[in-house]
């Protein structure tokens, strides 16, 4: 399959995802949990019977907490996400939801104040211009044997931020759509994203520059759309593997990493399509518009 022939194709697919993800990003924005925001959850049990999600809610408002947000998670279970409760906050909830059910009982609660919740956006952003940095200087390192290395980690980058704002585009969607939270544990599920991408990417990257060294003479578009045509199996098989084991864990695990969990099965999906159609097409992009002599068939064929 010409895969660079259809580069146009992919990359507008890919310049609209990303610029519906902006301005969605920019309107909505993401559903942040307390890691981000400050704030208590608390996971309440019912025993006797389910009493809905706007009972709970108004069991909240008499405890004077409007601001609540309840969302139930199956099995008598409800998510409860609000202001920073304090030392006596809790207990007055808890008044105002044994009235419901005298048998109902906290699972789970996290307080986190406005200081920590600060630190952990700024360490957020760092981890992932930190990360961005390191695979940048790992791609120089490693190609350094190919000409012009730097094109090959410009690539990866960009492909790399490709699948972020998509996955972040993605999420916001479902934080409309089922309540979705950006958390702690969201900024690992980022940092894994890259590191797949990232490493799919170099295995596309790493069969044209085995290319590159057999056949220097052959155009450039040439040698990416055969490294692609031989490297495409072993990609799909590998994200196919990947993608069945998350959506089993995301079917029959816990509430509790389904958040993680989607942003894993999106971050997958995405940096699969991006190896094989953004970051290899931008080297041909790239390539099309160097000087060296050798390349200039490249410009000229495709």
């Amino acid at each position: 399959m010409d895969f660079v022939a259809k580069r146009r194709i992919f990359l507008t697919i890919s310049i609209v995802l990303a610029a519906l993800s902006v301005v969605i990003l920019g309107t909505s924005g993401l559903n942040l949990g307390i890691d981000f925001t400050s704030g208590t959850t608390v996971t309440y049990q019912f025993t006797d019977s389910d009493p809905g999600a706007n009972t709970v809610t108004d069991a909240l408002v008499a405890s004077g907490h409007p601001e609540a947000i309840v969302q139930a998670i199956g099995d008598k279970q409800y998510f409860i996400r609000t202001d920073d409760l304090g030392v006596s906050g809790l207990d007055e909830v808890n008044i105002e939801v044994l009235k419901l059910d005298e048998g109902a009982r906290v699972l789970d609660t996290s307080t986190v104040g406005a200081s920590v919740a600060e630190d952990t956006v700024s360490n957020a952003i760092t981890a992932v211009i930190i990360a961005a940095i390191f695979v940048m200087l790992y791609i120089m390192y490693a190609f350094r044997s190919v000409p012009n290395s730097y094109k090959y980690a410009f690539a990866a980058i960009v492909a790399l931020a490709h699948d972020v704002v998509i996955v972040l585009g993605a999420f916001a969607v479902l934080g409309i759509a089922i309540n979705a939270e950006v958390n702690a544990i969201f900024i690992v599920g980022i940092l894994t994203v890259i590191g797949y991408s990232v490493n799919d990417t170099i295995v596309i990257f790493d069969r044209i520059r085995e290319n590159v060294t057999l056949a220097p003479g052959r155009d450039f578009r040439s040698t990416v759309n055969l490294s692609i045509n031989e490297s495409v199996t072993r990609s799909l098989g590998t994200s196919i593997t990947t993608t069945t084991v998350i959506l089993a864990m995301l079917l029959f695990g816990g509430a509790s990493l389904r958040d993680f969990l989607m942003v894993l099965l999106a971050g997958v999906l995405i940096g699969t399509y991006s190896s094989i159609f953004i970051a290899a097409q931008v080297l041909v992009l790239w390539e099309r518009r160097a000087f060296l002599p050798w390349r200039k068939t490249a410009a000229t064929n495709s």
